[in-house]
């Protein structure tokens, strides 16, 4: 999915070979498991939840927020946490790199989750886990599908600006091509691709983001580029953090619109209309355009596989007692 600012679905180093890609799927995301914090903090989800919830009904785009937030930590060097920390005398870390400045948000929102958790169950779970366990929350509460988090994972103690910055977290501008190889690198199949763009039936996106495809595509609906126009100047420096939903249609729903807008050319990003533009994804799109189980299933099982990408477990990493710093 080409994660645009909405939560735009982040990234990791290209695998290359099968070896690298069989081991990161392996050993360490066996060690996760859905009853992790059974006995050491049984009221992580429901504290989880309860924010989430709060923060949900008052603000409907925070939901897609949190959910980007855990796409754009696990698509670089994997779900470790590292996208929440700020920048140190040590390193740099991924929130000022170019697919995060000025789009990503809700870490204080992450902040609150873990006082509270922390309160319940000092030094206990990780800031990955938290993006995991509230990705799903926001989703469900949405309208989306549930489905059991898998979790263990450990927070990373260093964060890294130049892998933000490879081209592992895929650009609004990405080609089917390029999205394919940029999801198979993180384990994440074509029907995982098409599955996760989904998300995008929630939240927004800047202007500077689809400008380019409004006034220069021609495979999107005239009336549909006219509207989105009249909120995105086509001179670049105006208005290019202006706000327009991804999907037209239920914005704040998760649901299956998102696919039905791309059949009918209403796609806001290049990357989203790419996804039925005459190539292999067509029947996918078109599938899950009329068929909300199908979809919601292959999205939750997506979802899962995303966040078993390289976890930090065992004695790997640490639990940070603030997501922001490094113990």
């Amino acid at each position: 999915m080409a994660f645009s600012n909405t939560f735009s679905l982040c990234s990791i180093l290209i695998i290359v070979t099968v070896g690298v890609l069989v081991g990161f799927t392996g050993s360490s995301s066996a060690q996760l498991s859905t009853n992790f914090y059974s006995k050491s903090c049984p009221k992580v989800f429901d504290t989880v939840k309860s924010v989430v919830k709060s923060t949900v009904s008052k603000e409907k785009r925070m939901g897609a927020s949190l959910l980007r937030l855990h796409f754009h930590d696990c698509f670089v060097n994997g779900c470790d946490g590292s996208l929440l920390l700020d920048d140190t005398s040590s390193f740099t870390g991924e929130k000022t790199a170019g697919p995060n400045n000025n789009s990503v948000r809700g870490f204080e929102v992450v902040d609150k989750i873990k006082s509270q958790v922390e309160k319940a169950c000092p030094g206990v779970v990780s800031c990955a886990d938290i993006l995991a366990i509230a990705s799903r929350d926001s989703v469900q509460i949405l309208g989306g599908p549930s489905w059991e988090v898998k979790l263990g994972r450990r927070d990373s103690k260093t964060a890294s600006l130049s892998a933000a910055n490879s081209g592992v977290i895929p650009p609004p501008t990405a080609t089917l091509n390029e999205l394919v190889t940029r999801f198979r690198a993180v384990g994440l199949s074509q029907r995982d691709l098409v599955a996760l763009s989904g998300a995008h039936t929630i939240g927004q996106a800047r202007c500077t983001t689809f400008r380019a495809r409004v006034y220069n595509e021609t495979n999107i609906d005239a009336s549909f580029a006219r509207t989105r126009q009249n909120t995105c100047p086509r001179t670049v420096g105006s208005g290019d953090n202006n706000l327009a939903p991804l999907d037209v249609t239920t914005p704040n729903t998760f649901d299956t619109a998102y696919f039905k807008n791309l059949v009918n050319r209403k796609g806001l990003l290049h990357s989203d209309q790419i996804l039925f533009n005459g190539g292999a994804t067509d029947s996918l799109v078109k599938s899950y355009s009329g068929n909300a189980e199908t979809f919601n299933a292959d999205f939750a099982k997506a979802m899962i596989k995303m966040g078993d990408n390289k976890p930090l477990t065992g004695s790997k990493g640490e639990i940070r007692l603030n997501c922001r710093k490094p113990n």
